[in-house]
């Protein structure tokens, strides 16, 4: 994950930024260093794997700007804060906002990396899940009008004649549109399917 993984560092404080990235390249991670928030939303952010160090006071907008106007964009890179001015109302709203920690400068190192693996966890897990989400949609997608219908049906545990007398077709014809639409998700059986239904339910909320 280090030789993946891109840590971004904010902070005004130019010795301190450079120690920090000094610090980070040697524990094998690839590190980019900002003076500023402004700098870090004018540079182009690769997708890829990471988290955000941020410090909460500097001149123009904060940390906590900067955290906010990443929710607003729906940026869901991982955000650990850094601070020398620490105090409970901040660190509150940092963590009820999502960040990952609250770290008071000086900064301890075990703790610094404890801090990155716990965001960059956050981070791998938010990856897979959008992945996920990205193939079950594909698959559905996939389904034609007749087949979303069926299958909508089944999920809700209607039998094939049921689900024959709604649509208005035959019962013939509900088990061929049920064996395509299965083969296209995947499943084998309705309890398979009911499962990939409730996939996307959890995946979606």
């Amino acid at each position: 994950m280090n030789r993946e993984a891109l840590i971004h560092v904010v902070d005004d404080d130019e010795s301190f930024r450079t120690s920090l990235l000094e610090l980070l390249t040697a524990a094998g991670f690839e590190a980019r260093g900002y003076a500023s928030t402004g700098d870090f939303l004018l540079d182009p952010t690769p997708d890829r794997p990471g988290c955000l160090l941020l410090d909460v006071r500097m001149p123009g907008p904060s940390g906590l700007d900067l955290q906010a106007s990443l929710l607003r964009q729906a940026k869901t890179i991982p955000v650990v804060f850094l601070t020398g001015h620490a105090d409970v109302t901040t660190g509150i709203r940092a963590m009820k906002a999502g960040a990952v920690d609250f770290l008071e400068k000086p900064i301890q190192r075990d703790a610094l990396l404890d801090a990155i693996a716990r965001a960059l966890e956050r981070d791998t897990g938010r990856r897979k899940a959008h992945d996920e989400a990205h193939r079950h949609h594909e698959r559905l997608a996939a389904l034609t009008t007749r087949e979303r219908d069926v299958f909508e049906r089944i999920v809700a545990g209607r039998l094939n004649k049921q689900i024959a007398d709604e649509l208005g077709i035959s019962l013939r014809t509900v088990k061929v549109h049920r064996a395509h639409l299965m083969e296209k998700l995947g499943v084998a059986t309705a309890a398979e399917l009911g499962r990939f239904a409730g996939e996307g339910r959890n995946l979606h909320d």
